[in-house]
């Protein structure tokens, strides 16, 4: 498989041109990249007007993935942003309200995009309460939902942050069945695709979905994808550039460019390293970890069976040199792919199975629970707002989502009034501050 814009940047580093265009380094090296890096110039073509090597690229990866596949530089949430879009004008065409009804696990990328776009969210919740960083809905409830309401569409995200991944197959059934749409944040599972057979929600039923390239795939930081069904096909582009910077990153592209012939021969690498950590989970679970999710590639630790919080084994592994995805006081998570060597799977196992088993902590993490909604999430962001500690922020109303990422999950949303119980959650999972209206 070709790389065309990676040819042609190569192409042009070596060329030896005088740079008279952006950016200002005129690609002379201190960092070592920056003689790759362009802007559009003659022949590199326009990420949103893409006619040239840019489309002859994205072309390779909709091959690859089975459907139009488009790129993003900066990451999800310029996709999720842009499925948003997407849905809604597809309901103002058929004269649909929008509403979509959404996972209460959602990225606050969705907030962010609630605001601008000014749609009406209804939050789903799981039957059994759990982690805020999971909402495991079945195709039951999305059926009931969607029969007390008039939803646009569903908004999903699987695999979640703790390895957890929804029924993508059977709950795209009971949306299609009520005339919505399907989309589904699927940033933590690219690699999905490529699994035998694949499990990637556009092969499992969803119109619209994103996956983060670099969270699973050999690609930069900020590289994603926007796929879409053949309806959509003509809107992507136009819906990725309203809420895409003018100037996308040329490295990220080549990046984006340059997996592609990886991607190629990943379900073979997938084929032979999966056992491998299947093998490894095999291993922590004997000796007394219990692990969570169901996710091929992710490793989630429920620490307190164990006797440690999430952040002290995470703390244990650091010291040994191995850095997590994320930790909090239940959960470790690790994160893998075939760009792991064994030896580093190896020493990861090594360095789980040599910390002793202690008795394990009793103290459970607060029930999730809803806030009272007072106003929409467009005025609570888009209005004048204040920090204030957490200890005095009850009965206010939240105005920005107060959640750094990862894991980027809001305990509550904007534009709910913040009750005693909400300031447990933030107090348990060491929030100190939030902005609330003025």
């Amino acid at each position: 498989m070709d790389t065309p814009i990676c040819e042609f940047v190569r192409k042009y580093a070596e060329s030896d041109t005088i740079r008279l265009h952006m950016p200002g380094h005129k690609g002379k090296n201190l960092l070592g990249v920056e003689h790759l890096d362009i802007t559009e110039i003659d022949g590199a073509d326009s990420l949103y007007e893409a006619s040239g090597i840019i489309q002859k690229s994205e072309e390779n990866a909709s091959r690859l993935f089975g459907c139009p596949t488009f790129y993003s530089t900066e990451g999800s949430s310029q996709c999720i942003r842009a499925m948003l879009y997407l849905a809604l004008v597809w309901a103002k065409e058929r004269g649909k309200p929008p509403v979509i009804a959404a996972g209460r696990n959602a990225h606050k990328t969705f907030l962010t995009g609630a605001a601008l776009l000014d749609f009406d969210v209804m939050w789903l919740y799981p039957k059994d309460g759990g982690s805020y960083l999971s909402c495991g809905l079945t195709p039951e409830d999305v059926e009931t939902a969607l029969q007390s309401e008039k939803a646009t569409a569903v908004y999903l995200t699987s695999p979640d942050y703790l390895g957890n991944v929804s029924d993508i197959a059977g709950i795209a059934e009971v949306c299609h069945r009520h005339g919505a749409l399907l989309l589904v944040d699927n940033a933590h599972g690219a690699y999905l695709k490529f699994l035998g057979p694949s499990r990637h929600p556009m092969d499992l039923g969803a119109d619209l979905c994103c996956d983060s390239a670099h969270k699973t795939l050999p690609v930069l930081t900020g590289g994603a994808y926007l796929h879409v069904t053949s309806l959509f096909r003509d809107w992507a582009k136009s819906a990725l550039a309203l809420f895409g910077s003018t100037s996308p990153s040329y490295l990220i592209l080549q990046s984006l460019d340059g997996a592609n012939p990886s991607l190629a021969q990943l379900a073979n690498k997938l084929k032979e390293f999966v056992p491998r950590v299947n093998a490894a989970k095999k291993k922590l679970t004997e000796h007394g970890y219990v692990l969570y999710g169901q996710e091929p590639l992710k490793i989630t630790v429920s620490a307190k069976p164990y006797g440690y919080t999430g952040q002290e084994l995470a703390r244990s592994l650091r010291k040994q040199n191995i850095v997590s995805e994320f930790a909090d006081p239940d959960f470790l998570v690790l994160m893998l792919t075939p760009e792991n060597r064994q030896s580093e799977l190896d020493a990861l196992e090594t360095a789980l199975l040599t910390i002793p088993r202690k008795t394990p902590i009793s103290e459970k993490p607060p029930v999730f629970s809803p806030c009272q909604r007072v106003c929409s999430t467009r005025e609570a962001m888009l209005s004048p707002m204040e920090t204030v500690p957490v200890a005095e922020s009850e009965g206010r109303i939240l105005a920005a989502a107060t959640v750094g990422c990862p894991p980027a999950v809001p305990i509550v949303v904007s534009g709910e009034r913040i009750d005693a119980h909400a300031i447990r959650c933030f107090q348990y999972y060491g929030i100190t501050h939030c902005s609330v209206m003025k």
